[in-house]
C-alpha cells in the first residue's frame, strides 16, 4: 500500500512521456524508467499487484520524481543520463563493455598493435572483442611476429631486442617510412577482418621455399603458424552475400524475466553471441525495456555500433535509428529473418536454462537456508550474517562479517573491523569485548543509514558470544534480530546451534541439525567462510603491523621514512635485498640507508 506522500503525488501526474525515478527511504534513487504516459505508468506500480524483483522494489519505494519530456526520443535518451548518472539498484546492470579484448592498431606516428579492453575515438583500428581472451593474447603475438609495426617505446638510439627478433620495424633507431607501416597495416587489417587466404598462400609459399633449402626448422615453425591460424581465424559459415557489419537482437520473456540474445555478424560470418537475462521491472511492456536495454548496451565505452541492427517487429524502429545513429530495421524474409528467429530461439534455451539451473541450486541454497530458520522456529528470511574473531594472544584483534542471501555468499556485503581489542589477560584477548564492539558498530551503522537489517545472526561460537551480541541488540540499539551460535563438539566439529532470547524471556536451548541434511551443510560452510575471512585479514594486519614495528625499531627511520620504505618495497625481505642506493631512491638519506642495511 502506497504511503499518504505517493498517494497524493499520484494525483498529479501528467499524462505526458518522461521519466520517474523511484526513491527509497534515503532518498537514493533505486530505479529508473521511462514511459510514453506517465500517469498511467507510476500508478500501475501501486495500484496492482506484483511479483517478482518488481514486488521487491516497490517495497523500498518511499518516494518518487518525474521529469516530463516532449518526444519519445528525449525520454530515451534522459533515461539512459539518469541511469549513468545514479546507479540504479534495481536498472539492468550492464558493466562497462565485455570485458572481452579488442586487438588495437594504434594512431600513432609509429603505430603498434596492442590488446586493449576499451575503445577510444582516436581514430585507430580495433578489432573484436574476442570472448577468448587466450586466444587474443596468441593472435596478437603472431601478429607481431609475422607483420611488426613498433613493439618498443621508440626513439632508443639504438635498436631494440624486438628489432633484432624480427618484431618491430625500427622506429628505436631510425625513421621508418609511413608507407612501410601502412603495408604491414593493410595486411593485418585484411587479416582480422577474416581474409586468410592469402596470408595462408604467402606462408605455404614460403614454406615449400625453406624446405627446397633444406631449412626443415624454419619450414616447420611456418607449419606451425599456418595451424595456428586455422585454429584463431574462427571459421564460420557464410551467411549472408553482403558485408555489412550488424547486431541481431532478439528476446523471450518468462517467469517475470527477460531474456536477450545478441548475434555478432562481421565479414558475412556469424562471429559470436552474447546473452543477457534480467528480471522485468514493467511486465506489461517488455518491449520497452529490450528497447531500453539496446540503447544502454551501446551507451558504453567499447562498444562499436554496427553498421546496422536487426530487431523484431513490434519495436519503435525509427525512434532507436535515431536515438543510435544507425539504421534499425526488421527483416521480412530470408535469412536475416532466420537469424532472428534463432536468436529468439537461443534467448528462450537460455531462459529455461536457468529456471531449471535455479530450481535444483535452490533445493541446496535457498532450501537449505530454510531449513535452518525452519529448525529455529523462525519464518524464513533471506539474509544471515556471521561474525567471528581473530587474534594473536591479544595482539591485532580484527573480527569479520560475511553475509549470506538466500544460501549463497553475498561478498559485497562482507565487512572487515580492526578491533581495540581490551586484553582481559596477558594470554588472550576479550572474547565478549571484540563482540560487543562488533556487534555495535555493525548495527548502529545499519540502524543509524536505515540499511537492511539481516534475518538472522549466526556467531561462531557459544553462549558467551551470543549473551554478548543479544546484549548490545536489545538493551543498547533496542533492535529484535534473531541471533543464534554454531556450537562445537570435543572435536571442534559443529554438531548444534544454541538459540534463544533470554532477555525476551525466552530461555536459551540447544538445537540439534541434521548432520545429512542440506541445513546442516549451509551452516558449516557459512562458520568455514567467516572463519577463512577473519583469519586471512588478521594476518594481512598481523603482517603489516609487524613489518611496521621491526622498521620502528631502526635508529633514525621515523613514520615518514618507514611509510616511504613500505610503498617502495612493500615486504621486509624486499627491504633486506635492497641496495643502499635503491634505499636512498626510496627517500632515505645516506646514513639512513647504511642504518637499515646494518641492522636488517
Amino acid at each position: 500500500m502506497a504511503n499518504q506522500l505517493i498517494e497524493n503525488k499520484l494525483k498529479l501526474l501528467p499524462e505526458q512521456p518522461g521519466c520517474y525515478l523511484m526513491k527509497n527511504i534515503n532518498s537514493t534513487v533505486i530505479y529508473v524508467g521511462k514511459s510514453k504516459n506517465l500517469k498511467n505508468r507510476v500508478r500501475s506500480y501501486f495500484k496492482s499487484k506484483q511479483v517478482g524483483r518488481r514486488a521487491e522494489l516497490v517495497k523500498e519505494i518511499a518516494d518518487f520524481d518525474i521529469i516530463t519530456v516532449t518526444s519519445d526520443k528525449e525520454s530515451f535518451l534522459l533515461e539512459i543520463t539518469l541511469i549513468k548518472k545514479y546507479q540504479p539498484y534495481y536498472n539492468v546492470q550492464l558493466k562497462q563493455g565485455t570485458g572481452y579484448p579488442y586487438i588495437e592498431i594504434t594512431n600513432e606516428k609509429d603505430p603498434q598493435t596492442r590488446l586493449t579492453s576499451i575503445v577510444h575515438k582516436d581514430n585507430g583500428y580495433y578489432f573484436g572483442p574476442y570472448p577468448n581472451v587466450y586466444a587474443a593474447q596468441a593472435t596478437l603475438r603472431f601478429i607481431q611476429k609475422v607483420w611488426p609495426l613498433r613493439r618498443c617505446s621508440g626513439h632508443q638510439g639504438r635498436p631494440c631486442l624486438y628489432y633484432h627478433m624480427g618484431q618491430c620495424l625500427g622506429a628505436c633507431f631510425q625513421e621508418v617510412p609511413r608507407s612501410k607501416y601502412e603495408a604491414q597495416i593493410a595486411k593485418i587489417k585484411r587479416f582480422l577482418n577474416g581474409d586468410i587466404g592469402q596470408v595462408k598462400q604467402e606462408l605455404t609459399e614460403k614454406m615449400q621455399l625453406a624446405s627446397s633449402n633444406l631449412e626443415f626448422e624454419r619450414a616447420a615453425e611456418i607449419r606451425d603458424q599456418l595451424r595456428y591460424i586455422e585454429q584463431t581465424v574462427e571459421k564460420q559459415k557464410i551467411i549472408s552475400n553482403d558485408h555489412t557489419q550488424r547486431d541481431i537482437f532478439n528476446f523471450y520473456v518468462d517467469k517475470s524475466w527477460i531474456s536477450v540474445q545478441i548475434f555478432f555478424l562481421r565479414q558475412a560470418k556469424l562471429l559470436r553471441r552474447e546473452t543477457k537475462m534480467f528480471p522485468l521491472m514493467d511486465l506489461s511492456e517488455p518491449k520497452d525495456e529490450f528497447m531500453s536495454f539496446i540503447v544502454q548496451f551501446y551507451n558504453q565505452k567499447n562498444r562499436i555500433l554496427p553498421k546496422e541492427i536487426l530487431v523484431p517487429k513490434g519495436l519503435d524502429n525509427d525512434n532507436l535509428s535515431e536515438v543510435l545513429g544507425v539504421k534499425v530495421r526488421t527483416p521480412q524474409r530470408g535469412t536475416k529473418r532466420d537469424l532472428l528467429k534463432m536468436a529468439k530461439d537461443n534467448a528462450k534455451l537460455k531462459l529455461d536454462e536457468k529456471f531449471r539451473l535455479l530450481e535444483l541450486g535452490n533445493r541446496k541454497t535457498k532450501g537449505a537456508q530454510a531449513e535452518i530458520f525452519k529448525a529455529l522456529g523462525l519464518p524464513y528470511g533471506s539474509i544471515i550474517e556471521s561474525f567471528d574473531h581473530s587474534h594473536i594472544q591479544g595482539t591485532d584483534p580484527v573480527s569479520a562479517c560475511v553475509v549470506f542471501k538466500d544460501g549463497e555468499p553475498f561478498k559485497t556485503a562482507y565487512r572487515k573491523y580492526k578491533l581495540k581489542g581490551e586484553v582481559e589477560h596477558q594470554n588472550g584477548a576479550d572474547e565478549v569485548g571484540n563482540t560487543r564492539e562488533v556487534v555495535r558498530r555493525r548495527y548502529s551503522r545499519m540502524l543509524k543509514e536505515h540499511t537492511r537489517l539481516p534475518d538472522l545472526i549466526l556467531m561462531d561460537g557459544g553462549q558467551i558470544q551470543v549473551d554478548a551480541c543479544l546484549d548490545v541488540l536489545r538493551n543498547e540499539l533496542n533492535c529484535d534480530i534473531p541471533v543464534a551460535g554454531m556450537v562445537k563438539d570435543n572435536h571442534h566439529h559443529t554438531n548444534h546451534l544454541i538459540f534463544g532470547d533470554p532477555i525476551n524471556g525466552k530461555p536459551l536451548e540447544l538445537i540439534p541439525m541434521n548432520p545429512k541434511s542440506e541445513g546442516f551443510y549451509l551452516m558449516t560452510r557459512i562458520q568455514d567462510e567467516v572463519h577463512r575471512f577473519a583469519i586471512t585479514f588478521h594476518r594481512q594486519t598481523h603482517a603489516k603491523n609487524s613489518l611496521s614495528s621491526k622498521l620502528d625499531g631502526i635508529k633514525g627511520i621515523g613514520p615518514k621514512s618507514r611509510n616511504k620504505l613500505l610503498k617502495k618495497f612493500g615486504s621486509l625481505k624486499k627491504i633486506k635485498d635492497a641496495s643502499i642506493e635503491e634505499l636512498q631512491d626510496a627517500g632515505l638519506t645516506l646514513p639512513q640507508a647504511q642504518s637499515v642495511k646494518l641492522t636488517l
